[in-house]
């Protein structure tokens, strides 16, 4: 298993572990949890950094840029054009190229808005940007993704912050059998069952916020996700029993004739 390395264009990650970086208590629960979660890659709203100094923004200066890839996302936009104009200059301030396109239109909701997401996909793509777009549990939907050349697709589990766990498992095995790109669940876990479900279906990766800062202990938290992220993938590698509708003896019993 240490060499199931997680590759997102070109680049090999170790850990499965996408991490937020907003709701902690402060700066050192969330680096802490960092550290329990082995995250390689940590996201981040665009609009809660001050761009003009990133190094001395109140979320990036706690954080070691040298060990981390920097996925920076578009909450908060309402549409493509909003969610391009974020990207660019979250790219212009040198914070990263790597871009997570999250578009809600509907505040109560938050669900990802498909259409403006994949137009905002397809403009970032063609600018050079390495774009992981969070949608809806639609396999179309994600295929189209994948075609207009997202680096991954990160459908979600059910809607942001509910912690309610994958609501469709059949839609995101879909997703998963027909991809040639690797696929992040995405929003709405909320224990590490939920995480050892969606590892267990074959997704690539889990990117998670709020059920691990919110949790009454999120450090402990985070290195539960984890250990359920690694228990998920190696239960998924090995292949598990069918299902069938009736008992199978675990021991074969022969059947002795007594003379």
């Amino acid at each position: 298993m240490k060499k199931d390395k997680l590759v997102i264009a070109g680049r090999e990650f170790s850990s499965r572990f996408l991490l937020g970086t907003g709701r902690y208590p402060n700066p050192f629960v969330q680096n802490e949890a960092i550290r329990a979660a082995e995250a390689e890659i940590l996201t981040f709203a665009i609009r809660r950094v001050n761009l003009e100094n990133p190094g001395e923004d109140a979320i990036l200066q706690h954080l070691d840029q040298t060990s981390f890839t920097y996925l920076p996302n578009t909450s908060g936009a309402s549409n493509a054009e909003e969610a391009v104009r974020i990207a660019r200059l979250a790219r212009a301030s040198g914070i990263s190229d790597w871009i997570k396109v999250e578009i809600s239109a509907n505040e109560k909701t938050l669900l990802p808005d498909p259409i403006e997401t994949l137009k905002a996909t397809e403009t970032l793509v063609k600018e050079g940007f390495t774009v992981l777009p969070y949608t809806s549990d639609d396999p179309i939907l994600a295929k189209h993704l994948e075609e207009a050349g997202a680096a991954a697709v990160m459908p979600g589990g059910s809607p942001i912050g509910t912690g309610l766990g994958i609501l469709n498992p059949y839609n995101i095995g879909l997703i998963v059998e027909e991809a040639n790109v690797p696929i992040i669940v995405d929003a709405g876990l909320g224990s590490a069952s939920d995480i050892t479900q969606a590892m267990e279906l074959g997704v690539d990766g889990v990117l998670m916020n709020t059920p691990v800062a919110r949790a009454k202990d999120p450090v402990r938290m985070a290195e539960a996700m984890k250990l359920a992220i690694q228990a998920g993938r190696m239960s998924f590698k090995a292949g598990r029993i069918p299902k069938k509708p009736y008992a199978t003896a675990s021991s074969q019993f022969e059947e002795y004739i007594v003379k």
